[in-house]
């Protein structure tokens, strides 16, 4: 019987993850609106923040965009004031994108009340808890990028090809 409904658990917890992903990417949709920026643009920023000032081709592969559209992005990004161009301190030739303390505040803003009301809610769980979630997230997040890069690999697939060969 544990087998059955420890199943049955699991439909529900997939069950849900839509709902809770098309949530999140409705919140961020929002926040880019009210930054003046695209959905690829937070993504940059949140790159930004985590591995520090990059060259725009490293930002290219972080948001998986085109040199083009990353010379776009970098430009909306810097109208919007949330990067700014520097010197690479160890080639002069290159020009480092760093993000600006008030692009991430302006971020951090827009997501303070959501992390407050996640800390609380996590609050809730015991450290054994904790360490399932984190495992899962892990597991999910692993899972999901195997599946986005085979999806992306796969030759059938192309921009405009009404053919759907996912499956």
């Amino acid at each position: 019987m544990a087998g059955k409904q420890a199943a049955a658990a699991a439909q529900r917890i997939l069950g849900a993850m839509p709902d809770w992903g098309h949530a999140i990417a409705q919140l961020n949709a929002v926040v880019a609106e009210r930054m003046g920026v695209t959905l690829s643009d937070l993504d940059c920023l949140d790159a930004l923040n985590k591995h520090g000032p990059a060259t725009a081709s490293t930002l290219a592969r972080f948001v998986d965009l085109t040199s083009g559209s990353v010379s776009r992005m970098i430009d909306r990004l810097d109208a919007a004031g949330c990067i700014k161009r520097v010197q690479d301190p160890h080639d002069r030739r290159k020009v480092l994108i760093e993000p600006t303390a008030d692009g991430l505040e302006r971020v951090r803003s827009y997501y303070a009340s959501l992390a407050a009301c996640t800390l609380d809610d996590l609050a809730e769980f015991t450290e054994a808890e904790l360490a399932v979630v984190q495992r899962f997230i892990d597991k999910a997040r692993e899972s999901t990028n195997a599946e986005l890069t085979r999806l992306r690999k796969a030759s059938s697939i192309r921009p405009g090809n009404k053919k759907d060969s996912a499956r």
